[in-house]
């Protein structure tokens, strides 16, 4: 299926546009990594307890974060959830949990008598759990990188991969680097969604090369740039539709998904949108900049 016809796009001529764009958007996200100290990692990761309640009347927050104060809990998060009668309170510290419930059940019914809490969900991490989560979520990362490394060097040649490996790690970097900037939290279910993208931008990617692959072989009185160029062109229409398709699926998932799966669907939307973008703009380009450094000495 052809969603356009022949195009003729000089890409790589675009592609310090795109250098300028990317590291902009990176430098942007580092800033805001450096000052929170670090991406806001969730309970999964740092240990504590998450408590979901529901009341009959919208929520008072700032009672909530006052009642929260005097029971000891200074660092913890307040906020609603799906509904404004509906609140998520996360506690960074790990207690036992019918007795949290039972005093923070208390503290709501003396200090906000008319109240009736619901507490509808109640998890607790402990801060050991945390570590060796967060151990093991930069492991599975890692180990993708490093497998698809040596699966791209396999199948095309090792500059394919480094091209495909800078791809994949711009990407997660500017999801990351747009989490802290909007202050959203990381969560195991956010790492699933970084090991998604890194899949969804390596099967684009992989197209491009494939189809500069053929041309390299078919074309050979042509310049590297030209063929590169022109496989980008011949992919495009393919790009868009499979791009076009996933966007439309994980923006129904945000909008219409609820709470739960919110920030799983906003990271795979950036995924989506940055994927489809590194494959054209930062992939190729690193692949032409490699050959450009490299190849002269090879042959």
């Amino acid at each position: 299926m052809k969603f356009l016809g022949q195009t003729n796009i000089d890409f790589l001529g675009m592609r310090r546009y795109g250098f300028v764009i990317s590291g902009a958007i990176i430098l942007a996200g580092l800033i805001s990594l450096l000052l929170q100290g670090g991406p806001k990692l969730g309970i999964d990761f740092e240990g504590g307890t998450l408590v979901q309640i529901r009341f009959n009347e919208d929520a008072k927050l700032p009672e909530l974060r006052r009642i929260l104060r005097n029971m000891g809990f200074e660092k913890s998060d307040v906020q609603t959830f799906g509904a404004p009668n509906e609140v998520l309170i996360r506690i960074k510290i790990s207690q036992d949990t019918e007795t949290l419930v039972e005093n923070l059940e208390n503290a709501i019914l003396e200090e906000l008598p008319r109240e009736s809490p619901e507490f509808r969900r109640v998890e607790t991490v402990g801060p050991k759990i945390g570590m060796e989560l967060r151990g093991k979520a930069f492991f599975a990362i890692l180990t993708a990188m490093i497998g698809i490394l040596i699966y791209i060097s396999i199948r095309f040649e090792f500059k394919f991969a480094i091209g495909a490996i800078v791809a994949l790690v711009h990407d997660v970097i500017i999801t990351l680097g747009i989490f802290s900037i909007m202050d959203y939290e990381i969560s195991l279910a956010i790492v699933a969604a970084f090991l998604t993208i890194v899949g969804y931008s390596l099967n684009d990617t992989i197209v491009v090369f494939d189809r500069i692959r053929e041309n390299i072989k078919r074309l050979k009185q042509e310049s590297y740039n030209t063929i590169i160029n022109r496989s980008i062109n011949q992919s495009l229409s393919r790009t868009i539709i499979t791009s076009t398709t996933t966007f439309v699926v994980v923006f129904t998932l945000y909008v219409a998904g609820g709470e739960v799966i919110k920030y799983f669907a906003f990271a795979m939307i950036i995924g989506v949108i940055v994927g489809t973008y590194s494959s054209i703009f930062i992939a190729s380009p690193v692949l032409v900049l490699w050959h450009e450094r490299f190849g002269e000495k090879q042959r």
